[in-house]
């Protein structure tokens, strides 16, 4: 199974939360592997930066190491577009990039591990795991 990190996991890892720790530890004995949708990346690096959080920036940037940063393709910008149209019309709007991380997992395949899952709740066929939980 390949399990693709939302940002708030990213962040719950890099505070060292005992149970996220423990499930992404779970996960990779088991052989899944562990994706950051390029998008994640984006949002993780950009807080620690405009923050000035420089020890938590090198403990991400070590992390990053041992995990896919994933590219966002056209399909996926494709499929996003689909994402938003379906949600804006049953009126159950989310962020643009919460859109594109649901768009990059239904377009691979891949189970979105967050601690929001309210975000993605109304997202046809969307795999999704709370690790927090």
């Amino acid at each position: 199974m390949i399990y693709a990190l939302d940002t708030n996991i990213v962040t719950l890892l890099l505070k060292d939360d005992e149970i996220v720790n423990r499930n992404a530890s779970v996960a990779t004995a088991n052989n899944h592997t562990l994706i950051i949708p390029k998008i994640v990346d984006y949002e993780v690096r950009r807080g620690l930066l405009a923050r000035r959080m420089a020890k938590k920036l090198r403990q991400y940037l070590n992390f990053r190491q041992t995990v896919s940063v994933a590219a966002i393709d056209d399909i996926v910008w494709d499929k996003a577009v689909e994402v938003y149209a379906v949600l804006s019309q049953r009126g159950k709007t989310i962020c643009d990039d919460d859109v594109i991380i649901a768009a990059f997992c239904l377009v691979n395949g891949y189970t979105l591990v967050t601690n929001n899952t309210r975000h993605f709740e109304n997202i046809d066929s969307l795999q999704v795991e709370n690790w927090k939980s």
